[in-house]
């Protein structure tokens, strides 16, 4: 009897016929290159478009730097605030597999009608020569109706792909969640294969071919991401939605309040919880009971009307894991708002770097190189280092910490941090050295500047090196200390520092020409940044990251990992118990 019920999973995952999921014919590295190819498409389709905005926009629509990065930083932070929408429905009512499915034809949808503005006559702009261009006001709203339509399609994948992923890996088999860890890795490796031809090869399209081909590839490789999702679905191990997170997180706070004067019992065990092995919680397994926000335990303690009633009302009783999910999600907040800062040294890769780039020599022997093309080197960076990190870093760390994975998750994020204030110091300099030539050769209205635009190699680079380290560690941390029945809304929380990221960038930019122009000076970001002190903005961005940083540190030495409970264990099983046996 024990050897069939090995068969079968233990967190709760069915098969595509709502069947508990066989582990020998679903989910695990068989099920998993549908996913990665999926997403490596949909990466390919969303930075073949997104890296070259900026240039798009002052090209094509002939906005200026300031409002043509406003606009490129707005659009990039609503790509990442609508995973909250495709989050809730994902956890509450479509489960993962639809959500992905649904989202994803919306997004085909918003990129073929890209496709078709940036290409047919009468929707396209009007160039009077090769980028210089006039778009009128119509032309101008269907690209951006386009433009919000791929944002709203990117709110059901991106929180739901890389859950999806490791939906395929048993929390409650050791060997299994073994292979989760090195999951991530290869997802975000899978991301960066998308990157680097989109910051290659549709960039180059885009520039030197045409924009109408330049969407249309990427829109062709979206319609191939669905085509790969759904040629998986035999093999995926599905998790059932658990209803409203919201709703549950709503009942906790009410529940709470109701009985502020309640005294708490010495015992944890006189909590309410139900006596089933599973928690009442669809999808999800019980959560050990921990000492963190005492005050909302309150929501768990029965009194005599709550005996008397009979039947539970969960707006006046919840049960210990309700109370815990909701404690696990406040406990995630302080960690999460560290990643703001690091979004916003992100998010300069499409956004200042290549208003950087604009004003530098672009050319290699006769070839013209595109200004956003240079992001190719933070994806290589990427590339290179996932298998470093995975196969190398890994081992040799763990000799030194003990620690199965070399570093928590904590730690790996925590790094990172300390590589991307590097990043920013590496792009100050470069514009020091930039604007010294500009000063000594009197070049301030020439965009023909004698000084190569592979100096900017080391800041992507160190970018790169830096998602690796924080970005990954973020992914597998919000995902491995989220309730089961949340893991959607966690994941599209963590993505939501991305959004956060994009709008600190452009509020900084608001606050910086503001402050910087006043009693009529030319400010730090200008039109022509021979003028300006774009080197002061880098500098701005990087002592951010350093106060950033200590302000995790404090946040991570504090954090406690969860528990969770499986239906066959008898006492808690943590999460990551190495994780809890190290300090940060």
């Amino acid at each position: 009897m024990a050897e069939e019920e090995d068969v079968y999973t233990k967190d709760g995952t069915v098969d595509y016929r709502n069947k508990p999921a066989n582990k020998k014919k679903t989910g695990t590295w068989k099920a998993c290159p549908y996913i990665l190819g999926n997403e490596c498409c949909e990466r390919l389709a969303y930075y073949g478009m997104s890296t070259n905005l900026v240039y798009y926009f002052k090209t094509q629509l002939s906005q200026e730097t300031v409002t043509a990065s406003k606009n490129q930083s707005n659009w990039s932070g609503t790509c990442y605030v609508m995973p909250l929408l495709g989050a809730f429905l994902a956890d509450s009512y479509l489960g993962r597999y639809w959500t992905i499915a649904i989202f994803s034809i919306i997004y085909v949808c918003g990129m073929t009608l890209l496709t078709v503005s940036a290409s047919v006559p009468g929707l396209r702009p009007i160039c009077y020569q090769k980028n210089k261009c006039h778009s009128t006001d119509s032309q101008t709203a269907v690209f951006f109706v386009a433009l919000y339509l791929v944002a709203l399609g990117t709110g059901g994948i991106k929180p739901c792909v890389s859950s999806y992923g490791a939906d395929q890996f048993d929390d409650a088999d050791p060997i299994e969640r073994n292979y989760k860890n090195s999951f991530f890795n290869w997802f975000y490796f899978s991301i960066n294969i998308g990157a680097l031809v989109a910051s290659s090869l549709i960039v180059w399209i885009q520039q030197d071919i045409s924009w109408g081909w330049g969407f249309g590839v990427p829109a062709a490789a979206m319609a191939l991401a669905v085509v790969s999702f759904f040629s998986g679905s035999r093999l995926y191990r599905y998790q059932k939605p658990g209803g409203s997170p919201l709703t549950r997180i709503c009942q906790v706070v009410v529940a709470s309040l109701r009985k502020f004067h309640v005294t708490l019992p010495a015992e944890k065990s006189l909590l309410y919880e139900t006596a089933e092995a599973e928690s009442a919680i669809k999808g999800s397994r019980k959560l050990a009971h921990t000492n963190d926000l005492r005050f909302f335990d309150r929501a768990a303690v029965k009194t005599g009307s709550d005996e008397n009633r009979g039947s539970i009302n969960s707006w006046k009783l919840c049960t210990v894991t309700q109370v815990e999910e909701f404690k696990s999600v406040v406990k995630l907040l302080p960690i999460w708002a560290t990643g703001i800062i690091f979004s916003t040294v992100y998010n300069q890769m499409s956004n200042y770097f290549v208003v950087q780039a604009m004003s530098m020599d672009t050319y290699l022997g006769k070839m013209k190189i595109p200004e956003a093309s240079l992001s190719v080197f933070d994806t290589i960076a990427v590339i290179l280092w996932v298998p470093v990190y995975d196969r190398v870093l890994v081992p040799f760390v763990r000799k030194f910490t003990g620690h199965k994975n070399g570093l928590t998750q904590l730690q790996r994020m925590g790094t990172g941090l300390v590589i991307s204030v590097f990043a920013m110091v590496s792009a100050a300099l470069v514009e020091v050295v930039r604007l010294g030539i500009v000063k000594r050769h009197n070049l301030y209205n020439s965009k023909d500047i004698p000084m190569s635009v592979f100096w900017q190699i080391p800041q992507y680079m160190i970018i790169g090196c830096a998602e690796v380290f924080t970005f990954i560690g973020q992914l597998e941390f919000f995902y491995d200390q989220a309730p089961d029945s949340m893991r959607s809304l966690c994941a599209a929380l963590s993505l939501t520092t991305t959004a956060l990221g994009s709008y600190v960038s452009s509020l900084l930019v608001i606050i910086v020409t503001d402050i910087s122009t006043r009693n009529g000076k030319m400010g730090w970001l200008t039109d022509n940044p021979n003028y300006g002190k774009l080197h002061y903005f880098f500098f701005l961005l990087s002592v951010l990251s350093v106060l950033n940083f200590f302000i995790f540190l404090i946040v991570a030495r504090r954090y406690k990992y969860k528990k969770a409970i499986n239906k066959d264990d008898h006492v808690p099983m943590m999460a990551n118990d190495d994780d809890n046996k190290l300090a940060y």
